[in-house]
């Protein structure tokens, strides 16, 4: 047996890698925090991460290639990563985890990288018994949970999904915003084909359960959704609305887009990628405090259709990074003791089950009970 440590938090130091340090103490699983700076590292997990004194973890500097990242992830099980923008960052790491024969998950809603990593590297990691899973987090995860319990009842083969959550994007999270509005396309499913999101078509306005006031939503790049159930023989249809519960921050968001689209719209792919990192980072470049749970308030609603029943879940929650390092960390967990229910290419709730994702969530306060709404 290896004395190395058996999972891996890539990007530790960053605001989601530090809560998922957090819940890996919550839940005794001995890390290696990594990233490409010591100091930062270090700084990260004495002053940021709660109750990193009783954790067993040591903290690692590693260049972003290939070669020095497969040489810390051999001897270990699994890697974290929140490195993101993931289409930019996440290609080194994903080779690195096939090379060392690591599983993966990330904590993207990148979805023109869901799409690639199925096409291109989904099979190769079935072929190594390995889990390839992008998107374990609040904003996909919790509310594939609710589609999951509206899909347990047969007949249903449309998602109508909105994902809510309080508080404000972090310095990565702004970035890989502009970036995916930037350089990819956002779709939804339809007859179990991607159609593309009408890019111009501004703020929707969503009737959401809880609020008498309509919210403000965008495609958010499609999100992970239509890609997971693109997969299942049972749906046929996914549309996904999600957004911030802060009105002001959301009737900005569309014109901060379009403003950074036109200006760097005739760059190449580097220098558009820089310019819109240095925008990012005008926006929001300071990290946002820790969740409190009396604001920073979730919601997840699916309405489940088909041609004679409707089924309708809603699971309300708090603190959406926390709910996203518990995630990983149960991921983490859950691997170390046996292996996942999919392996290749599979989403949260099908590596581990939607039931068995939402008592976690449940056991450590995150989210309340859902309310499931059967009419068939």
């Amino acid at each position: 047996m290896s004395e190395k440590k058996p999972v891996i938090v890539y990007g530790a130091s960053g605001y989601t890698g530090r809560l998922v340090c957090e819940y890996l103490r919550e839940y005794n699983i001995p890390f290696i925090a990594a990233g490409r700076s010591t100091e930062k590292l270090n700084a990260a997990m004495k002053s940021n991460v709660a109750g990193i004194e009783t954790a067993d973890y040591e903290v690692v500097a590693v260049p972003h290639t290939v070669a020095a990242l497969t040489e810390l992830f051999k001897g270990a099980s699994v890697v974290l990563n929140t490195v993101g923008p993931f289409a930019k960052f996440g290609g080194e790491v994903v080779q690195a985890c096939l090379a060392s024969k690591c599983h993966y998950t990330d904590t993207t809603g990148e979805q023109d990288w869901l799409i690639m990593l199925e096409h291109e590297w989904g099979t190769r990691f079935a072929n190594a018994g390995l889990l390839l899973a992008p998107g374990i987090a609040q904003m996909y995860t919790t509310g594939e949970i609710a589609a999951q319990l509206c899909l347990e009842t047969p007949g249903l083969d449309t998602l109508d999904i909105a994902v809510f959550w309080g508080g404000s994007p972090t310095i990565a999270s702004t970035q890989t915003i502009l970036v995916n509005a930037a350089m990819a396309k956002a779709y939804y499913l339809e007859q179990n084909k991607y159609v593309e999101h009408q890019p111009d078509a501004g703020l929707y306005n969503l009737a959401i359960p809880g609020q008498h006031e309509l919210a403000l939503a965008l495609p958010w790049g499609g999100t992970s959704h239509p890609v997971w159930f693109k997969r299942d023989p049972r749906v046929a249809n996914v549309k996904v609305l999600g957004g911030v519960f802060n009105r002001a921050l959301m009737l900005g968001v569309p014109q901060i887009v379009a403003a950074a689209l036109e200006a760097t719209k005739d760059m190449n792919p580097d220098d558009r990628y820089a310019a819109l990192a240095q925008t990012a980072a005008g926006v929001m470049n300071t990290m946002p405090p820790r969740e409190n749970p009396r604001v920073n308030k979730s919601m997840d609603s699916v309405h489940a259709s088909g041609p004679l029943g409707r089924a309708h879940c809603v699971i309300y929650g708090n603190s959406n990074y926390k709910q996203t390092g518990m995630l990983q960390a149960y991921a983490a967990q859950a691997l170390l003791q046996q292996p996942p229910k999919r392996v290749g290419f599979a989403s949260g709730c099908q590596a581990f089950g939607h039931r068995e994702l939402l008592g976690q969530l449940r056991s450590f306060g995150l989210v309340g009970k859902p309310i499931l709404t059967v009419h068939d």
